[in-house]
Order: structure tokens, then sequence, then C-alpha cells
């Protein structure tokens, strides 16, 4: 029987899956998770690199990776040029050091509106969920198996979970948001 806290998980799940997105953006700091989407052609296949390598961040404005193959370097390097993150990659021989530079005022407005279409993504989830659980709510009161008073107070209950769950997500965006474009 579908139940609020199924949709909640759901909910929650999609919450957590913008906020693994959110990491991904570039803000004025360096951290690995803004090299979550590069993958790198190694052993036959493309794999992540984090996989690959450790990734830190010495400084605020450097991350240094250092692959656990050093057979690696190039591809590592090669793939961070070409996954259009705007880093250029210098190698040593033994480690990868990527400067951060600074973000320019059309930059930021860029990541801004790639921030409100996750999180809108993220709203589509969210209401997903929901329409999910409605939709079967709404059959289990066509076969008889619950009564209209009670579907309609588990749906009061969702109609609630899922204004929490938006309300969570603008927060998110505004924090993101504001975290950009600080100078």
């Amino acid at each position: 029987m579908p139940t609020v806290e199924d949709a909640k998980t759901r909910m929650e799940g999609a919450l957590e899956a913008l906020r693994r997105e959110f990491a991904t953006v570039r803000t004025g700091k360096s951290t690995p998770a803004l090299l979550d989407t590069v993958r790198v052609e190694a052993y036959g296949s493309k794999m992540p690199l984090n996989q690959l390598a450790t990734i830190s961040t010495p400084e605020s404005s450097l991350l240094v990776v250092q692959p656990f193959d050093k057979t690696l370097l190039p591809e590592v390097e090669r793939a961070i040029m070409t996954a259009d993150l705007g880093l250029n990659p210098a190698n040593d021989g033994n480690i990868i050091r990527i400067p951060i530079p600074p973000l320019n005022e059309e930059r930021r407005q860029e990541y801004v509106k790639l921030l409100h279409r996750m999180t809108e993504d993220g709203r589509v989830s969210i209401r997903h969920a929901r329409r999910t659980v409605r939709d079967e709510l709404h059959q289990l009161v066509r076969d008889h198996e619950l009564s209209e008073d009670e579907s309609r107070r588990r749906e009061d209950e969702l109609e609630k979970s899922t204004k929490d769950y938006i309300e969570k997500v603008d927060e998110l965006l505004k924090n993101k948001e504001a975290e950009v474009m600080a100078i």
C-alpha cells in the first residue's frame, strides 16, 4: 500500500541527487567534487577520475590530482582538458596541478542559470514522486481497498511533504547561488 513514507524516500533521493549535482558547480574555491564528472579513458573503458586518482585541495585555488598509475597521467590530463570545465591542468610528470581561476561576472551568471536548471529538475523529481503515490492512492480508492477519507488524509500529508521538500530545494538553491555570486 502506497504511503507518504514511500514518497518521502523518493523525494529525499531527489534532494540528495541535487546536492551531488550542486557540488559539481564551481564556486570561487576548489573542491574535489568539481572533477566528479570527468571520465578518463583507461584500461579499455571510460572510468571516473576519482577511481583512478587521489584528488586533493592543498589550497583554496588549487586542485592536485595524483593518479595511482603514473602511466595514466597523459590520459587524466587530456580528460580534464576535454571535460569543458574551463580548467587548465599542468602535468609535472608525477602529479597534475589544476589552478582554479577566479570567476568573472559573466561566468557566475552562467553558473546561476545552470543552478536554476538543476533546481527545476529537482522540483520535477519531487513532483513526480508525489504524482506516483497520489495515482496509487486513487487506484486503491477505485479498487475499494481504501476509503476516500483515508485517501484524502494521505493526500494532504503528501502535499505537506511535497511543499517541505520543494522549500528545501529552494533553500539549497539560495545558498549555492550566494556561494557562486560571492567574490
